[in-house]
């Protein structure tokens, strides 16, 4: 056999060597089976007792963990008798699992009551990302949880900071009022807002008045603060250990900030990616996101300290959300008043932190220079048959009863509207400091269909609402992909002036994006993982009332759809 040049020996040992690893790391992933039970059981997690959406009897659910390249299968039973049910699974691309995000109306047809759903999909990303229900208002009734995925060992996605422990913080609000009630009033008219939350919860906990109001606690329901159930979470510390804290927000409503009572953060994760560090004193988090933070547990060890979750952005109406950072393994509360975070209509403040989040500088992943098609989405609160909805562009979505991808994939062209959805507004004219010249808008489930492999801009420009000198932060989930965050603005976007703005070096990946109010944010991403994605803002009641669209790319790229997620709509009757 003819001896191989040194340098095509080089190359060839060098392919072995990459393929040993690639089969190390194969063989290395594990298939993670969990069991889920989905049930409404009464629970108190702020003292308050009422119905709740659980898993395995537990709300939030049980924290999903694993290794980069692993598989989960997560069976599914609804036990909730007479409710539909369907888990997103926020944060994962499921890429070549379509099927699996477990969007209803978008990508399944929901689990009936006492049906059963598989839901499996690889994990191939290490980071910090969150699963909730995607039916309905459901996520505001408990029905979400945590996914913690580490870094394969010795891999390029390891993590390129040092701590000594970790710790899962999980954020949220909560009403009293039942998600029917709350749904009801959205689509009355007039309608009934949801209001502020009663309480704010940390891990599934809060604490709510009892004592406030003999009458209010009353029409709550049985209210105890007495019940283990709604002490304050504790969070142990070593002194001069170093912790991470991945910290994650489902609020339905809030956007919160975040703060640990004498301890400086470095933001080092956001949505599974890995920041350029920079320091906090507290960290503003909207819905739908996930940060990871490094404390030095270097304070005062014979005191404990208060984590605080404070609202901003609305005008707070809710107490602060507080659990316990312990040094010394003591449950007794800090002797100070929790923290009451920034002030809450300091748009400026959130405004810098988001634009300080960058990509890690050993992590950059340079966006594509240009775009193929540029969307511009102007929201906007309307009135349609004198409901209150939000509109994109003057179309206020709605989801069709036949799922996006089986109608597609199948060639169900009834199932939808065929017409594409508006791609910009008279931006030239628009005054974005006034509410809306006309306030009436359509409805339409049609879609944004987007050539396979091109490169999408997203411009998303807030505005004012139906009432006069009043705009809200809305923090916008993508599935099915990360995008490039290249850039923030108050005021107006120019398509002439302000994407030669854009952070092109080092923007961050991200899946979900706070566009600030009377703001703009700007997004890049590529349309290449073959199914149908839903794009919407993570408020719960902004969703219900139309401020979402839906992209598809790819479809005939994707594979045989598995019949489980058929059965409604057009599909009903079968499910093959």
């Amino acid at each position: 056999m003819a001896s191989l040049p040194a340098g095509a020996a080089r190359r060839l040992l060098l392919s072995l060597v990459l393929c040993l690893s690639l089969s190390a790391a194969a063989s290395a992933a594990t298939t993670r089976h969990h069991e889920w039970e989905i049930s409404y059981q009464l629970k108190s997690p702020d003292c308050v007792r009422k119905l709740a959406v659980t898993i395995n009897g537990q709300s939030p659910g049980p924290t999903i963990r694993a290794t980069q390249g692993d598989t989960i299968v997560v069976r599914v039973n609804n036990s909730l008798l007479t409710e539909n049910a369907a888990i997103h699974w926020h944060g994962i691309r499921q890429i070549g699992t379509p099927w699996a995000d477990g969007t209803e109306g978008v990508t399944q047809c929901p689990i009936l009551p006492g049906d059963t759903f598989t839901y499996t999909f690889a994990v191939d990303r290490p980071g910090t990302y969150m699963y909730h229900a995607h039916y309905g208002m459901q996520r505001s009734a408990g029905l979400y949880g945590m996914i913690v995925v580490a870094a394969a060992p010795g891999g390029p996605d390891a993590e390129p900071f040092a701590y000594d422990g970790e710790h899962d913080v999980l954020l949220n609000d909560w009403w009293h009022d039942s998600t029917y009630e709350q749904a009801a009033g959205l689509a009355s008219v007039p309608m009934r807002w949801v209001e502020e939350p009663q309480s704010l919860l940390i891990n599934g906990r809060g604490r709510f008045n009892c004592s406030a109001s003999a009458a209010a606690a009353a029409e709550e329901g049985t209210c105890n603060a007495t019940l283990a159930e709604c002490d304050a979470p504790v969070f142990d510390v070593v002194p001069g250990k170093t912790y991470r804290f991945r910290v994650g927000s489902l609020t339905s409503l809030c956007a919160l900030n975040f703060e640990i009572e004498g301890h400086p953060m470095t933001v080092v994760e956001a949505d599974g990616h890995y920041v350029k560090p920079f320091v906090v004193n507290n960290l503003n988090i909207y819905s739908g996101e996930t940060y990871s933070v490094l404390i030095k547990a270097d304070q005062d060890p014979n005191r404990n300290y208060w984590l605080a979750s404070n609202v901003v952005s609305r005008k707070p109406g809710t107490p602060t959300g507080t659990a316990i950072l312990s040094y010394a393994g003591g449950r007794s509360p800090p002797p100070t008043t929790p923290p009451a975070g920034p002030a809450w209509n300091d748009t400026m403040y959130r405004f810098r932190q988001s634009e300080a989040t960058v990509a890690h500088p050993a992590h950059v992943e340079p966006p594509p220079p240009r775009a193929n098609r540029t969307i511009l989405l102007l929201n906007t609160q309307n009135k349609i048959d004198g409901r209150v909805r939000w509109a994109l562009n003057n179309v206020s979505f709605k989801l069709p009863h036949t799922p996006y991808l089986v109608a597609m994939k199948r060639g169900l062209l009834g199932a939808f509207d065929q017409r594409p959805p508006p791609e910009t507004y008279e931006y030239q004219s628009y005054n974005i400091y006034d509410p809306p010249p006309n306030p009436n808008a359509t409805s339409s489930d049609g879609v944004y269909r987007l050539q396979f492999g091109s490169v999408v801009d997203v411009i998303l420009q807030n505005a004012n609402m139906l009432d006069a000198n009043k705009s809200e932060t809305h923090p916008w989930h993508l599935h099915g992909h990360d995008f490039w965050v290249l850039g923030y603005g108050i005021g107006r976007f120019d398509p002439k002036v302000h994407p030669a703005t854009y952070n092109l070096k080092d923007p961050i990946l991200k899946n979900t994006v706070a566009v600030h109010p009377y703001g703009w944010t700007a997004l890049r991403f590529k349309a290449d993982n073959p199914g149908v994605w839903a794009f919407h803002c993570h408020i719960e009641a902004h969703f219900f009332m139309g401020m979402g669209i839906v992209f598809e790319e790819g479809i005939e790229r994707v594979a045989e759809l598995p019949g489980e997620i058929m059965g409604c709509g057009k599909t009903k009757g079968g499910r093959h």
